[in-house]
Order: structure tokens, then C-alpha cells, then sequence
């Protein structure tokens, strides 16, 4: 899955606290969203003493690949669970 638009532009945390925050409005269900922006405001807060632009870009990256993959991993679910639904429905996979 590739990332949200607007990946490409963040270069600051701010843009990084922004993007993510954006990001939890695709997860499919409010708690899973409050879960990801708590987490979000408290990895911002932990690294707002950081100066080294070196290491800011390096979080900056592997927090949007860690996005990526949340929601890559969640669309995965979403649609397993459809198929199952589906096939549940269809009965004929159920039937002794």
C-alpha cells in the first residue's frame, strides 16, 4: 500500500505529527484510531529535545513506513474478514 498522499512533503515533525495524524483517519474503527493518536502524541512529545536533523529525518522516514504498514496491515484484515462474511453468507461452505 503506498503512503497516504502527502508523504513525499513532510520534513518536519510537525509536518510528521500532521501526516500521522491523518493517517489514523483511514483506521477503520474509533478506538483504533484514538489508540494510534495517543501513541502519536506521545512519541511527538518524547522527541521534541531532538536536534540532530540526521536523526529527525531518520524518524521522520521509519514513522511513515510504520504508517504504511499499519494500514497496509488493517486493509489486509478488512478484506479477510469481508471474504469470510461473504462466504459465511453463501451457506454452502457451512452445510454438513
Amino acid at each position: 500500500m503506498p503512503p497516504l498522499p502527502g508523504a513525499e512533503l513532510v520534513r518536519t515533525p510537525v509536518h510528521l505529527y500532521r501526516y500521522l495524524l491523518r493517517c489514523c483517519k483511514q483506521l477503520p474503527t474509533r478506538a483504533m484510531s484514538q489508540h494510534y493518536q495517543h501513541a502519536i502524541r506521545q512519541g511527538y512529545n518524547s522527541h521534541t529535545d531532538e536536534d540532530d536533523p540526521e536523526r529527525i529525518q531518520l524518524i521522520i522516514q521509519r514513522a511513515i513506513s510504520d504508517a504504511d504498514w499499519i494500514l497496509y496491515k488493517v486493509s489486509i484484515a478488512l478484506a479477510v474478514f469481508k471474504l469470510i462474511l461473504i462466504d459465511k453468507s453463501d451457506n454452502s461452505m457451512w452445510k454438513d
